[in-house]
């Protein structure tokens, strides 16, 4: 069992609070709006207020879940936005699974130093895969 000392301490930023709300139409994405406030919860003129959009893309692996920032000030500019914020994030999803694709190509396997040849030969431990009685 874990000691509580070794538990890191998880605190809020009191400067940096957003009150959140979401808008959807259920069918193709959620806006997610962001409002900064105070500590006391009023809001904080002083900071913009932040967009983001989500969506799910149906992919032959399964779901894909997307998400992406929306410029803008008002929800009307986030949902202008909100189909160039979904093409763009399947074009990262498409370059991040090429690269990914291609680390895993690249990887060169090497075997490890003193495994030994496949069958009977120099280094090569007794085979079969049969008990043996002393």
């Amino acid at each position: 069992m874990a000691d509580t000392n070794d538990v890191p301490e998880v605190q809020l930023d009191s400067a940096n609070l957003y009150r959140e709300e979401l808008f959807t139409d259920r069918r193709a994405g959620t806006i997610r709006r962001l409002t900064p406030v105070t500590q006391d919860g009023s809001p904080d003129p002083s900071r913009p207020v932040l967009f983001s959009g989500q969506t799910q893309l149906l992919t032959p692996a399964g779901i894909l879940p997307l998400s992406f920032e929306l410029p803008g000030a008002t929800l009307p500019e986030a949902l202008a936005k909100f189909s160039e914020g979904v093409r763009a994030a399947i074009e990262q999803a498409i370059d991040e699974a090429r690269e990914m694709r291609r680390e895993a190509a690249s990887r060169i396997v090497v075997p490890e130093v003193g495994a030994g040849a496949l069958g009977p030969g120099p280094g090569a431990g007794p085979g079969g895969g049969k008990i043996k009685f002393p």
